[in-house]
């Protein structure tokens, strides 16, 4: 695990270009697939913003689409990313692109090579899309891997990846070209299954169909979104202080203040100006719903990176001492640990956590409603607009989907979502929910001052 581990942060996450970080106000669109659409890996992002820098908003908003290429998201982009007041882009294609059961027949090689074709063509009139909007912020992500290397079943697509690569390298040249921010999910991806599989050869991201990446594969990307906009090593805050001497050492992204020693026991005033990263321990609306956020952790460094609240006593008298959290107990930890440094964002049980923990359940709510209409936009997209319905939201349209429906399981999924959307009183107070939902959060994500207690025990 460690080795794996090295290898993806040390030889080529270190090559990745930087892309642009989210500045206070950014408004950002999230445009790509299932993936995308059905994904948390925008919301993951979203919540390292929200917890990380407290006082400056953002939006970021999800443009994904179910069983979408790149010739049908040219098609929405007024609509769906335009409309939308942009200032920051992403786009993600490929996994449709390149198609699935060619890859079964005698002249796969040429029908790929046919497909890849058509989906960089779409691209380019993207591209020139993307290019008339000069005051946007542009990123293209290289997809995540169809898994062709997991052992968890014998059906395998045999060469889709290559085909993805393929797209990806294109897409790299354009970002490249045109100055634009690029970030692979795809190379990493693959090195971490690869790794994991020495293990266990069952080991796979994309446990229902070697396609859609389970929460922790969604973790993964939200991870190596958030490195590639150069942000590890940002701390939540550091806090180092000489217990013999009552006096703060070093302190990073806080404020320690009424710091007192009484005999062994010390207690100070703590005020961090950011908020640990939560994880869900919960596989809850991912793909397959088997593994968790928090699972992740055991597959990138994220915690030792992005998610450390650093808390440092030395000199203390030997011995070991209960640490309290506005009285809350934490832990009894060593004097050695406490001279060697604890991470407080390791205690789902801290204050700071736990408000931290709220913010987290809110943003899954808010992500819960948005992907309704996600939902009503994919049977626009998927049934409606080839049969010149699209937007009608009528009987007719029901008429229609009515003909679908018994020979499509997606639809039937979905079409409860559609018949409440296609009014537009109920979208509305989706919308106003998922406002209040935003503002609560950005109300109660401010970090506040803990009294921190050590207290000898023994």
């Amino acid at each position: 695990m460690l080795l794996s581990l090295v290898y993806i942060n040390c030889d080529y996450l270190q090559a990745q270009t930087t892309i642009p970080r989210f500045e206070e106000g950014e408004r950002v669109v999230f445009v790509g697939n299932s993936i995308t659409h059905g994904g948390h890996y925008h919301s993951f992002i979203w919540l390292y913003y929200m917890t990380r820098f407290p006082d400056k908003p953002i939006t970021i908003m999800n443009a994904g689409i179910g069983g979408e290429s790149a010739w049908d998201m040219k098609d929405r982009l007024d609509y769906d990313v335009f409309n939308r007041k942009p200032t920051y882009v992403t786009l993600t294609f490929g996994m449709n692109d390149t198609g699935y059961d060619i890859y079964m027949k005698d002249d796969a090689k040429e029908l790929s090579e046919q497909r890849i074709a058509k989906s960089l063509e779409s691209y380019r009139e993207i591209e020139e899309r993307l290019l008339a909007k000069n005051k946007i912020k542009k990123v293209l992500i290289g997809g995540s891997p169809y898994d062709e290397t997991s052992r968890f079943n014998n059906f395998i697509l045999h060469n889709k990846n290559n085909a993805i690569l393929k797209i990806i390298d294109a897409q790299r040249t354009s970002a490249k070209k045109n100055g634009w921010g690029f970030v692979d999910f795809n190379q990493p991806m693959r090195e971490i299954s690869r790794k994991e599989q020495e293990a266990d050869s069952t080991f796979t991201f994309c446990r229902i169909d070697r396609i859609h990446p389970d929460n922790d594969g969604q973790m993964v990307m939200a991870y190596l979104f958030l490195k590639a906009q150069g942000l590890a090593g940002d701390e939540v805050s550091s806090v180092s202080i000489d217990a013999y001497h009552s006096s703060v050492i070093t302190h990073k992204n806080c404020k320690i203040s009424k710091l007192k020693k009484s005999g062994a026991d010390l207690t100070f005033d703590y005020l961090a100006y950011a908020l640990p990263y939560p994880l869900d321990s919960i596989s809850r609306s991912g793909w397959g719903n088997k593994r968790s956020q928090r699972d992740a952790m055991q597959l990138v460094p994220f915690m030792e990176e992005f998610n450390q609240e650093r808390f440092q006593v030395t000199n203390l008298e030997k011995g070991m001492y209960r640490l309290t959290i506005d009285n809350q107990f934490i832990d009894n930890l060593s004097s050695e640990k406490l001279a060697n440094g604890v991470n407080l964002a390791d205690y789902p049980n801290t204050p700071q956590y736990q408000q931290a923990a709220k913010i987290m359940y809110l943003n899954e709510e808010r992500f819960e409603v948005e992907k309704r209409f996600r939902e009503y936009l994919w049977t626009e997209y998927s049934f409606l607009k080839k049969e010149g319905l699209l937007f009608a939201d009528d009987q007719k349209a029901i008429d229609k989907l009515k003909e679908y429906l018994p020979k499509d399981g997606f639809l039937r999924m979905s079409y409860d979502w559609y018949i409440k959307a296609m009014n537009p009183e109920i979208r509305e107070v989706w919308s106003n929910y998922m406002k209040n939902l935003v503002e609560t959060i950005y109300k109660i994500n401010k970090p506040v001052t803990h009294k921190v207690r050590l207290t000898r025990v023994e």
